[in-house]
């Protein structure tokens, strides 16, 4: 059995009631990105949005070279597994991404008015079999929803890319992922084991939403999560630091 450690760390209120985490990243480090649409409103709801988020989501990828290991994008918020090349680049990305989709979607409706509800919440993940469960509990999104009943049934996924169902245009950064979990995704011991975990968990009706997913700092063994706690308490030290004080002197 894993045991999941998750740390909940408030900086202050915003105004869905969410926590608001300090947009600190750690280089190398596995984050599960999660935004909602302003008053949680479907505003996803049809397929063409979806398409064109995803086929946004692809470019802003390349250019920011920034790694997606799983996602989903479901009628009213998103989901995206990534892992950071530097501690600004996940920002920069999501804010060039969430800004453009928000106004290319206004234009396009002719809609006035805010497309997300505040700022995206970002959960850190430690690696292995914590990344692994964290997988999967976002191919199983619109499953939990009741919407389908097999994330295979809902092609904005990372389900069908990760199982060899999907082969062109394909946003996952498979080598990523092979990296992260020791194992390949175009292999069949991989595949075979993906989708055999995502029916059990289906079969055993373990589809309960998890908050610590999606509402925590971190989630991981006890020394990840204290690790990482650490290094946003001495962040958030730094950054709180008065204006015109100084360092020691040398």
């Amino acid at each position: 059995m894993i045991l999941f450690y998750a740390c909940k760390v408030l900086f202050g209120c915003v105004s869905t009631g969410m926590p608001k985490a300090l947009r600190y990243f750690v280089k190398g480090q596995h984050y599960h990105l999660t935004h909602r649409c302003h008053n949680r409103s479907f505003l996803f709801r049809f397929a063409k949005d979806r398409d064109m988020y995803r086929e946004m989501l692809r470019q802003r990828l390349k250019v920011f070279r920034t790694p997606l290991l799983a996602y989903c994008i479901t009628s009213n918020h998103v989901h995206l597994l990534v892992t950071a090349r530097s501690e600004t680049r996940i920002s920069e990305f999501m804010e060039s991404l969430e800004g453009d989709f928000a106004q290319q979607y206004n234009l396009r409706k002719k809609r006035n008015g805010a497309f997300w509800g505040g700022r995206f919440h970002a959960v850190a993940v430690e690696g292995g079999d914590y990344l692994w469960n964290c997988m999967n509990y976002i191919e199983l999104n619109m499953v939990r929803a009741g919407v389908v009943e097999h994330p295979a049934d809902w092609r904005w996924c990372s389900y069908g890319e990760l199982t060899g169902l999907k082969q062109r245009y394909r946003v996952v950064n498979r080598e990523q992922v092979a990296r992260a979990l020791g194992q390949h995704p175009h292999t069949d011991p991989f595949q075979q084991n993906y989708r055999s975990c995502i029916e059990q968990k289906i079969r055993a009706d373990e589809l309960t939403r998890e908050a610590i997913w999606t509402e925590r700092l971190a989630v991981g063994s006890e020394s990840f999560v204290t690790d990482m706690a650490s290094r946003v308490r001495n962040r958030r030290r730094l950054q709180a630091r008065p204006a015109g004080s100084r360092g020691s002197k040398t």
